[in-house]
């Protein structure tokens, strides 16, 4: 977001900060969580408000793994950063299984459902399988469709869950303890001192000892830096109305390699979401969230094929702006001139399977100087 100089014209008071987070969506509530319990006094500031990004657009799938199936990112990240990206995913699900616990937020422990929807697919399921099962992780393989919808094979992850995904973000500020600035857009930051960072904003010149920046997609209107490392991706889902015979699923997930997804709603509805890949012109590189009709058409279209049992009608269509990475891993490092700054952003859309453990390395390394493996920034400089 851009600030006018009507909106800002300099006056803005100066508040001092100890630790300063941009963006209070699911990666900048934990990251003040995890600089909490450092001893840090967190302060968040965000544009809009709590979870109004991706963070609460999103189809709330808590589920294990990268946007690819396992023996498809060892063929390209290799085995140790393929296990590594795995560990940071179950342990990000630890995270939020045990804050959804403390603060009473739904979740579902269904576990996931990955879906095969081409003969091709479900050979890459079983070759998913075999990989997953010489790395030691939970699993089950089946070379048909047990949900009986015109599948050709499935892979469950018992261990998955789904969750109410605003509730979880508003439930991680709650436990960090942390002030919230909100309706307040950044617009400059830079650390012309060794330990103060400014950060001009609509309502305060902020001076801050540490920096977190936490804005996923909308990291490269804030920065420079982030414009070749960050790819604004737009999701679109839809939920129908209350079905009248309850849930339908008892289980959450994808298919067509993660493009289509789909699960049951804590009120009984069925919601349905991707088809993004049908139409990337449009939905790739943009910011504007707004409603894709072509992409609600394939949408409407998979409901028919694979839910011919759900006659009741659509209740609501929306967008989310989701951050990629070129090489399709999480980015955390520092601004390189502006040491006191650091960032954990670039989901790839799998930020509820990804982001709290990538944040706490990302805090860790902002306080401590400690590596953060994988997730590095520098594999992209």
């Amino acid at each position: 977001m851009t600030v006018s100089h009507w909106q800002a014209d300099g006056t803005q008071p100066t508040r001092e900060v100890d630790f300063l987070v941009i963006g209070a969506g699911l990666a900048g509530c934990a990251a003040a969580y995890f600089a909490a319990q450092a001893g840090r006094d967190v302060v968040i500031t965000e544009a809009r408000d709590i979870a109004l990004g991706a963070s609460g657009r999103n189809a709330g799938f808590i589920i294990t793994g990268l946007d690819s199936y396992y023996h498809l990112s060892v063929e390209k990240y290799g085995e140790a950063v393929t296990r590594e990206m795995w560990d940071i995913s179950k342990q990000t699900i630890a995270y939020w299984k045990e804050f959804a616990h403390q603060c009473d937020v739904p979740i579902d422990p269904c576990g996931s459902m990955l879906l095969a929807e081409s003969e091709a697919e479900a050979q890459d399921l079983e070759r998913a399988a075999r990989a997953l099962d010489a790395a030691g992780y939970d699993h089950q393989f089946y070379d048909y469709d047990p949900l009986n919808r015109g599948y050709f094979a499935a892979l469950e992850q018992s261990s998955d869950a789904a969750t109410q995904p605003v509730k979880l973000v508003q439930g991680v500020f709650g436990l960090s303890g942390a002030e919230l600035v909100a309706n307040n857009e950044v617009y400059a930051i830079h650390q012309d001192k060794p330990d103060v960072v400014t950060v001009e904003s609509r309502l305060y010149h902020f001076q801050a000892r540490h920096v977190m920046i936490c804005t996923n997609a909308y990291s490269l209107t804030l920065y420079d830096f982030f414009a070749d490392k960050i790819i604004p991706t737009r999701a679109q889902c839809l939920v129908t109305e209350p079905l009248p015979q309850g849930p339908i699923l008892n289980t959450m997930g994808y298919s067509n390699y993660g493009y289509m997804y789909y699960r049951d709603t804590f009120d009984g509805r069925l919601l349905v979401g991707g088809a993004r890949h049908l139409h990337k012109a449009a939905e790739h590189g943009t910011l504007e969230d707004k409603a894709n009709k072509d992409v609600h058409n394939a949408l409407d279209a998979y409901l028919q094929k694979y839910f011919p049992d759900v006659s009741v009608p659509v209740a609501r269509r929306w967008s989310g702006i989701m951050g990629f990475t070129p090489d399709g891993l999480p980015i955390v490092g520092r601004l390189p001139d502006c040491p006191n700054v650091g960032f954990a952003v670039g989901f790839n859309g799998h930020g509820l399977a990804l982001s709290a453990a990538t944040v706490e390395r990302a805090v860790d390394m902002l306080l401590n100087g400690t590596p953060v493996g994988a997730v590095d920034v520098k594999r992209l400089l």
